[in-house]
């Protein structure tokens, strides 16, 4: 099992490779989080708009990890625009999933998901009133740390022109052929560390004859590769499954990738096409 922590940089811990819980039933993600921590994951990360807080909560409860043991992510639905209806939403989720605190709850989406790939307006300041709620929350103590998702430059800049607590993670779409490297790096320079969504494509990755190419090359399975990858650029990694066979090879990604191979890997050709994933906002190419 992986089990290297990275720092952010409130000084908090978490653990660089997770579980992202998107689409994993909310009656069948607490079975899940418990297998998952049998194995020794110790990072999950849900969402509001993943209808499986409840579920995750339970898994996390019952899963015979002690909780101070555990790092548990949940997001402020996108639609939440308003100090007061993100604050009532973050105490929600705690309600929801029967926990006392969450170790770090993050703005899912500057835009509201109606309006991704839809709009040019970053709303602004919806996302500067619902940051003042998570900076609330965490002053106390119902979030160890707070950060953002699918935030672009200009959209961190409008927070850190205001807020009194800098964002500690950004997590966006990071996986070999899709790494925004100008944002990854305004993201270090920030102190602001990256975690990686879908890092293995939503799957289509494991359609390109090269990539496999390299697996074998390494001895590993594609997906091992793609998680690989993403913690070599430095992010904390979230792939996604409820396959207790994936969920071990997933974390058994202890081989190192040579900077040769990094290199090709960081500016592999775009992915145009997601599949029957291609509706999901995230997906759209604009955000």
């Amino acid at each position: 099992m992986y089990n290297k922590n990275l720092k952010l940089n409130n000084g908090v811990e978490v653990p660089q490779l997770g579980l992202g819980t998107w689409f994993i039933d909310d009656k069948q993600v607490a079975a899940t989080i418990k297998e998952a921590a049998k194995l020794g994951y110790r990072h999950f990360d849900t969402a509001q708009a993943y209808g499986n807080e409840k579920g995750v909560g339970e898994g996390i409860r019952t899963c015979g990890v002690a909780r101070e043991d555990l790092f548990v992510v949940s997001k402020v639905a996108a639609e939440h625009k308003t100090y007061q209806a993100a604050k009532e939403s973050i105490d929600q989720t705690l309600e929801t999933m029967g926990l006392d605190y969450l170790d770090m709850m993050i703005i899912h989406s500057p835009q509201p998901w109606d309006k991704v790939n839809q709009s040019d307006d970053r709303y602004v300041e919806g996302n500067r009133a619902a940051w003042k709620a998570l900076e609330d929350a965490y002053k106390e103590g119902k979030l160890k740390a707070i950060g953002v998702s699918n935030f672009k430059k200009e959209d961190i800049e409008s927070l850190l022109e205001v807020c009194e607590i800098k964002p500690m993670v950004n997590q966006i779409l990071l996986h070999i052929s899709n790494t925004p490297l100008d944002l990854i790096n305004y993201c270090n320079e920030q102190g602001i560390v990256v975690e990686a969504y879908s890092p293995i494509g939503h799957g289509e990755i494991l359609n390109q004859p090269s990539i496999k190419e390299m697996a074998d090359k390494y001895h590993v399975s594609v997906a091992q590769l793609c998680i690989r990858y993403t913690l070599q650029v430095g992010a904390i990694s979230l792939p996604k499954t409820a396959n207790p066979e994936h969920l071990k090879t997933n974390s058994d990604v202890d081989f190192v990738i040579n900077d040769k191979d990094m290199e090709t890997l960081k500016h592999f050709k775009q992915i145009e096409n997601y599949g029957k994933s291609s509706g999901f906002p995230v997906y759209g190419g604009k955000l």
